[in-house]
């Protein structure tokens, strides 16, 4: 035992003299500046290109394999530990968990995701045979690495690259190859810029090619604004965390969403935030039906989020549902208990809404006994909601960052692009705004107008073409009014999805493969 401490000891000594662990983890970190709320996007190609620089093999020598997965898992701690650093807020807060539990937590997680840019340095060093080489396995190795990173143990595709362009000059690429695209690029960037300092302009010429091409293609698009502009209300309630969900606090939540919106009947569409009826829909007919009717006489519809117990099966399902209208031409409500005009979460989120080996993790801590824990998932691919003649495309909270997910859903005769959410869990931190900027690059990438209302902020509307948004303050009870311009047309992303990048990924490994073999 005293002997694995000392050899564990001596590791971290050597790690601390280590000038390039400390640039690695300090890139990590900095990296954090480049998403919302701080919005500095050229800092993700310092970060990239410092990254680069440590993994670099030609300055590692014979043990440039080993370096470089210490660089990558050493960047990536930097990167998640700074960037989900509000992950901790919903564990310490409403966790029950003393704070050495709550951070060894954090630490797992962190070192867990810090796994993928490490396996990718790694696959990269193991396999480059000269500096054309290394760019094209790097680009192919951060690909799939950030796939994987998404898709498995349900995936967490938080803070992928491409986001922190969601608001650069960049942001044209988003409806030609998505962000996907985009996080590809920042890399293809960075490296032209760490080659640059050694006075090769090749790189650099290559990528400003490349960036003027999709923008001819960017810009020869068919997208424009319809002759047809809808009204459009948000009400955030504000309702304080630890009271959405007790029984003595449903009536007044419901009663307050209702009032907070009589005054504004007279929109096109009205939108209510994630459970925003705390009490189950079964037990909820008569608010309902009165709502229903309410919408209808005002000639309009109303969207909520509702949770869906069903008796009969004992499925619970985070639910979204259409009161009043359904069509434009509608007289009367058509809202019933398990209508087919509804919305059922698929992509749920780990220990929130539902506990892996529950049986073994519920006893442990409040943490994993939250409630609203158990929900059952819908289906992958849906139909689009139908609320007074429009076609709406959801998503609820967690499912927006996954855009396969949300582009699987999209129809080209889908109106707005719409997303409700709960981000009480993160208090004061930088969580709801990355949430914001990752609903944004949803927006953009398949040209839809984006309304997303939450019930504490960030609620507001954007539009992906004029790209300008329009918000309502956090952590108060307020109501927004907007005006929303439909778009017509499909993008390019809305048609192919992700399949030109992986086109070109697969050319770049069979070019890395070549020089491989021809050396």
């Amino acid at each position: 035992m005293i002997t694995t401490v000392k050899k564990l000891l001596t590791k971290l000594s050597l790690i601390a003299k280590d000038k390039k662990a400390w640039l690695a983890l300090i890139a990590g970190l900095f990296l954090t500046l480049s998403y919302a709320p701080y919005n500095l996007w050229y800092i993700a190609f310092l970060s990239l290109g410092i990254l680069i620089y440590c993994i670099n093999p030609q300055a590692n020598g014979k043990s440039a394999t080993k370096q470089s997965a210490k660089y990558g898992f050493i960047f990536g701690l930097g990167w998640f530990g700074a960037g989900i650093s509000w992950v901790h807020v919903s564990i310490a807060t409403f966790g029950g968990m003393p704070l050495i539990a709550s951070i060894s937590l954090m630490v797992l997680l962190c070192a867990y995701l810090a796994l993928y840019p490490a396996l990718a340095a790694w696959l990269t060093t193991r396999l480059a045979k000269g500096p054309y080489s290394f760019i094209c396995l790097l680009l192919a190795n951060f690909a799939v690495t950030e796939y994987l990173r998404g898709t498995l143990l349900t995936g967490f595709p938080w803070l992928s690259f491409g986001y922190t362009q969601t608001d650069s000059p960049l942001n044209f690429l988003a409806p030609v190859i998505g962000e996907f695209g985009i996080t590809l690029v920042c890399v293809l960037i960075a490296f032209s810029l760490f080659r640059l300092l050694g006075k090769d302009i090749k790189p650099l010429i290559g990528s400003v090619t490349l960036l003027a091409g999709l923008y001819v293609i960017a810009s020869n698009s068919a997208l424009q604004y319809q002759d047809k502009t809808i009204k459009t209300v948000l009400v955030q309630g504000n309702i304080k965390q630890h009271l959405r969900f007790e029984p003595s606090e449903f009536w007044n939540t419901m009663s307050k969403y209702q009032d907070m919106t009589r005054l504004h009947w007279n929109a096109d569409l009205i939108v209510w935030p994630e459970a925003a009826v705390p009490e189950l829909e079964a037990l909820s007919t008569q608010y309902l039906t009165g709502l229903d009717s309410a919408a209808a006489f005002n000639n309009t519809a109303l969207i909520t989020g509702i949770v869906d117990y069903q008796y009969d099966t004992r499925n619970i399902f985070n639910t979204l549902i259409v009161l009043g209208k359904k069509e434009q031409d509608d007289s009367e409500g058509h809202y019933q208990y398990l209508g087919k005009n509804r919305y059922q979460k698929h992509q749920l989120l780990p220990i929130g809404e539902f506990v892996p080996f529950q049986e073994l993790l519920r006893p442990i801590a409040p943490l994993f006994d939250l409630p609203m824990s158990s929900f059952t998932r819908g289906d992958e691919v849906q139909n689009n909601l139908q609320a007074n003649g429009l076609h709406i495309l959801p998503a609820i909270c967690y499912e927006i960052a996954f855009a396969d997910l949300v582009r699987g859903n999209y129809r080209s005769d889908s109106d707005i692009l719409f997303t409700v959410s709960n981000d009480a869990w993160f208090g004061d931190s930088h969580g709801p705004h990355q949430h914001m900027q990752i609903a944004r690059m949803r927006a953009l990438e398949l040209q839809r107008p984006l309304i997303r209302v939450t019930n504490n902020g960030i609620s507001a509307v954007y539009d992906p073409i004029a790209k300008s948004q329009l918000s309502m303050p956090q952590f108060k009870a307020d109501v927004l009014e907007a005006n929303i311009t439909l778009i017509k047309g499909d993008s390019l992303y809305s048609q192919y999805g992700n399949w030109p990048v992986w086109i070109v990924v697969i050319l770049l490994s069979a070019v890395a493969v070549f020089i491989r073999v021809k050396k």
